[in-house]
């Protein structure tokens, strides 16, 4: 397992934290996601590592971006 932790700009609402989740808990081998809208940061866990671009790919698609 792997738990890795980024940063989202832009997310200000319970609605910005479900559209997040729902977009990364797409990605393959994901089995949880933590969001706090209140300090930006998006908690992955998942079975092995992401690559960063497929996880920059699903929070751009939810309409926000990841810094970091």
């Amino acid at each position: 397992m792997a738990e890795t932790t980024y940063t989202v700009k832009g997310m200000s609402c319970g609605h910005c934290a479900s559209s997040v989740t729902e977009e990364v808990s797409g990605i393959a081998g994901v089995s949880a996601v933590n969001v706090d809208v209140a300090s930006g940061k998006v908690t992955i866990t998942s079975d092995t590592a992401l690559d960063v671009q497929i996880v920059d790919a699903a929070v751009t698609e939810a309409g926000y971006q990841l810094v970091s």
